[in-house]
């Protein structure tokens, strides 16, 4: 009767079973847990330490005479590029002194004129001609 007892127990998800189901739970989620932490390293880490590298090396690059947009949105001609700041041309004549950091990218030429990539019409007329 005493062994029908302890067989019973046993059998019943004493305390052997839950010790058996814990450890393989406990494994399968230190690997969901490596795997998302390998995912947002993917996903977010690693995109946004080049997108860095990338900003960094434009800003160190940009040139005298360069079309520039600062992060604010301001446009301007590179006049002067000092160690941590450049000069930017608004207007003739008007300069105003910027935190290299502060570049948000070079303009190309074709954008700087306000193209776009925009033909003019083919006939050469206006809207009546």
């Amino acid at each position: 009767m005493i062994v029908g007892d302890v067989l019973a127990v046993g059998s019943l998800g004493g305390p052997l079973a839950a010790k058996s189901s814990s450890g393989g739970s406990s494994y399968s989620f230190l690997i969901i847990l490596v795997l998302f932490g390998a995912l947002i390293y993917l996903f977010v880490l690693r995109p946004q330490r080049n997108r860095m590298r990338r900003s960094t090396q434009l800003q160190h690059q940009v040139e005298v005479g360069q079309r520039v947009m600062t992060a604010s949105g301001l446009y301007g001609t590179v006049a002067a590029v000092e160690d941590d700041a450049v000069l930017l041309e608004v207007a003739p004549g008007v300069t105003t002194r910027w935190a290299r950091a502060a570049i948000g990218r070079v303009v190309p030429p074709e954008e700087a004129l306000g193209l776009d990539g925009v033909q003019p019409p083919a006939d050469g007329g206006g809207p009546g001609q």
